[in-house]
């Protein structure tokens, strides 16, 4: 049994502030491996991806249609699909599309008081890059979590990477690369694809943006490549926060943690709550669950080594506090009144309203995006949305009269900051 912290103990907030203060993430080992990883790609091109591929997944890239997977493919993937999984990739396809169109950002063009025209215009990336994983587990909801927002953005050119180990492809990825209309995919991963991506080879063309989850090395790869290209985040192990009260099923809630714990060893589950003997009930339910999970081995690593139980005294005074300083990517609220409670939570990635509102309906079929901030970074970053895809230019123009009026004024700053330069051509105009 893992311990139950109480706010009310002495030592909650040394052991708290532990807790808030943990990383689950790459070392500098790893950062050194990618680093070579991305200069050797750079350098060498299809030749280093064709290497690193052999080496890691056992695939041999030996000619065209061993590197690229064709929309053929993907189209006979979908309709082998039986009826009630098409159905349900559909559904989840048609509300991630409704929900990311209402992002859309408007132009503006307007002219203000001084006689100023002003404004700006949200155009696309021309190419963006998706990674998705094949290694641990291979996920078509976030092929589509990914692609669809870009589509929705107006991206021309979709581009995904995916390791295919031993040369295994997963029929529900291609078949959501169709419904999602990607235009290539390509059988490399790692590291490696993503530095493809960004510096380009002699088979895959560069992209503008890279997005989409993957192991530390992924992660690494896109946070030494930001700047190169624009990247959604740099995302590390999934993370859950359960806020009940004990009128919840206990069942259902450890089934809640449980659901983050069964990705990765290095998950992260924690439940915070006004009742210890529910607190345990739960524990005991997490431990039946465990014995019975297919993931069962994976999810029991992260649940022992990073599960946590926190008893508040009171719930809606404390909890929110404690969830801001954790500033998880995904945060529960199974309590009776969970507007009250979410509006006191600033910082989280996405946040889940009352007791018939699990995490995992958010994976698939809600429509916000399930690409979201990890490791603390919900204090300062958002979920994956249109805007990622798009880039916003600013306009002005000024007439006679315009410049007039505020002309002037931008000679003085020019200088005062030491631009001459910069006030002479104003004071041409002015004159």
């Amino acid at each position: 049994m893992i311990p139950i912290l109480s706010t009310l103990a002495p030592d909650f907030e040394k052991k708290f502030a532990r807790i808030v203060d943990s990383r689950r993430e790459a070392d500098s080992d790893v950062a050194a491996q990618v680093a070579d990883i991305l200069r050797t790609v750079k350098l060498r091109g299809d030749a280093a991806l064709a290497e690193y591929t052999q080496r890691f997944d056992g695939y041999a890239l030996a000619d065209d249609a061993d590197w690229e997977i064709p929309r053929a493919a993907c189209e006979a993937a979908y309709a082998a699909l039986a009826p009630e999984l098409r159905e349900a990739l559909e559904l989840a396809a048609a509300r991630i599309r409704a929900y990311h169109e209402a992002q859309l950002p408007q132009n503006r063009d307007y002219t203000d008081a001084a006689g100023v025209r002003l404004g700006a215009i949200w155009r696309p990336v021309d190419a963006a890059g998706l990674y998705v994983p094949g290694g641990r587990a291979a996920y078509p909801s976030s092929l589509l979590m990914n692609a669809i927002p870009a589509r929705v953005a107006g991206v021309e050119r979709l581009v995904v990477v995916t390791p295919t180990p031993r040369g295994q492809t997963n029929p529900l990825v291609l078949a959501a690369a169709h419904i999602a209309q990607v235009d290539e995919i390509w059988r490399v991963g790692g590291a490696q694809a993503v530095g493809a991506l960004a510096y380009g080879t002699q088979r895959i063309k560069p992209v503008d943006v890279i997005t989409g989850p993957g192991n530390a090395w992924v992660a690494e790869a896109k946070r030494q490549l930001y700047g190169v290209v624009g990247i959604d985040m740099v995302a590390g192990p999934s993370e859950i926060i359960v806020i009940a009260d004990g009128k919840n099923d206990p069942d259902w809630i450890a089934a809640d943690l449980l659901s983050q714990a069964e990705h990765d060893p290095t998950s992260q589950s924690i439940l915070i709550t006004d009742d210890a003997g529910f607190a345990r009930q739960v524990e005991d339910c997490i431990d039946l669950q465990l014995s019975q999970l297919a993931t069962g081995k994976t999810a029991r690593a992260s649940w022992e080594a990073h599960g946590v139980i926190i008893v508040v005294n009171d719930l809606a005074a404390e909890a929110p506090a404690l969830a801001n300083r954790l500033a998880a990517e995904h945060v529960e609220l199974a309590v009776d009144n969970p507007d009250a409670l979410m509006h006191a939570i600033r910082h989280a990635g996405s946040i889940f309203l009352g007791r018939m509102t699990p995490e995992a309906v958010g994976d698939y079929v809600a429509g916000p995006n399930h690409v979201l901030p990890t490791g603390r970074r919900a204090r300062f970053s958002s979920g994956l949305s249109v805007l990622d895809f798009m880039k916003r230019t600013s306009f002005l123009g000024l007439d006679q009269a315009s410049f007039a009026a505020i002309g002037p004024a931008a000679a003085t700053l020019a200088h005062a900051e030491g631009l001459p330069a910069h006030a002479k051509s104003v004071e041409l105009r002015i004159r």
